[in-house]
């Protein structure tokens, strides 16, 4: 069994097994934790998390899961666009989005 994990982890992708690269990508929850006054371990806590959790994806360094964003998003009240969209992305789509009454 060992030379089998060996193996594994020696593999070019065992590096990101169980883990999503945001390759340094930036996103406002620092600026929204740091706004909402809480700490990182606080934040941690109030999503589910651990405190290096939080630091990876305020530094870019992992992409936050679909739930895990919309959980940061709810605890600091903004929305998944303001804290991880790119800046200028709605106003390069390709409609524009029209409300009815």
């Amino acid at each position: 069994m060992s030379g089998i994990l060996d193996i594994m982890s020696s593999s070019p992708y065992g590096s990101v097994v169980g883990r999503t690269s945001a390759a340094g990508r930036r996103n406002g929850v620092r600026r929204a934790r740091l706004l909402a006054e809480l700490t990182q371990a606080q934040l941690a806590e109030a999503v589910g998390v651990t405190r290096q959790t939080v630091v990876a994806i305020e530094a870019g360094d992992y992409a936050p899961s679909v739930y895990l964003a919309l959980a940061i998003c709810d605890r600091l009240g903004e929305t998944v666009e303001a804290l991880f969209g790119s800046s200028g992305e709605a106003s390069t789509l390709p409609y524009q989005v029209k409300e009815f009454s």
